[in-house]
């Protein structure tokens, strides 16, 4: 049987750290990169985690990509913190260390089930979310981009059947913030790419985001929640050219 490592990045985790490094006790290795946490993160870590690492963050590929090569195993499970690794998911993961693909795959795609404001989501663009997060560390890498970075596998990636537990939310104003830092990353990553700024990109393109994840994704059909994650979503991409607006005038 293949040995795995867990990995969790964290940073002021404590709400979320011991129910995630429970959920991947089986693994043979549970590693925990953290980025300094000011709370009881690493405390509570200590008592689950075989190795604690700290490294000051910059984004998160680049995080992920530090921490990876350090596992000790060849097969990785990367959890993030407000994740949870079902009773079933365990299952399967432990089935193909027992039993190793042949066929040169070295990655598996994992669905997500998305929670938001303490309902499951069922619409609003967030079905059919998945992650890669089981992988073998020789033959995968993150790719370079400050958000939303994806694993760039060197063979073939599967898919499995059962899913990872998702609840990004832990109230609104935290999740706003959350979504701010993100639009500071992505205009960095938006800037390679984005021509001169005008009302298209102020007006048009976050009315787009709005429509797209409440009509087009129905988000209707989520009720309060969709309504909810369709106007974070036009917010989210407005905020987005606004910190490339002030980015290209040399403030943050």
């Amino acid at each position: 049987m293949e040995k795995l490592t867990a990995i969790i990045p964290s940073f002021n985790e404590e709400h979320n750290i011991k129910e995630v490094l429970e959920s991947v006790s089986f693994a043979d290795e549970i590693m925990v990169v953290d980025s300094y946490s000011t709370d009881r993160t690493l405390e509570i870590a200590k008592e689950h985690a075989h190795v604690i690492l700290q490294r000051e963050y910059e984004y998160s590929a680049s995080q992920k990509n530090w921490a990876i090569p350090q596992a000790t195993h060849e097969w990785i499970l990367l959890v993030d913190a407000d994740e949870r690794v079902t009773p079933e998911l365990k299952q399967e993961v432990l089935s193909i260390l027992k039993n190793p693909p042949t066929d040169n795959t070295v990655a598996f795609w994992i669905g997500r089930m998305n929670h938001f404001m303490g309902e499951r989501v069922h619409y609003s663009g967030w079905r059919g979310d998945k992650v890669i997060r089981l992988f073998r560390k020789s033959k995968c890498v993150y790719e370079d981009k400050h958000v939303h970075a994806e694993i760039i596998a060197d063979g073939n990636v599967g898919m499995l059947k059962q899913q990872l537990y998702h609840n990004t939310y832990t109230t609104l104003d935290a999740y706003i913030q959350k979504l701010n830092k993100y639009a500071s990353w992505q205009a960095r990553d938006y800037d390679k790419k984005t021509g001169k700024l005008t009302p298209y990109h102020f007006v048009i393109k976050p009315f787009w985001g709005f429509f797209k994840h409440y009509i087009m994704q129905s988000g209707f059909r989520d009720g309060a929640v969709g309504l909810t994650i369709g106007y974070i979503q036009g917010y989210t991409v407005f905020m987005r050219y606004v910190k490339l607006w002030l980015l290209r005038r040399g403030r943050k």
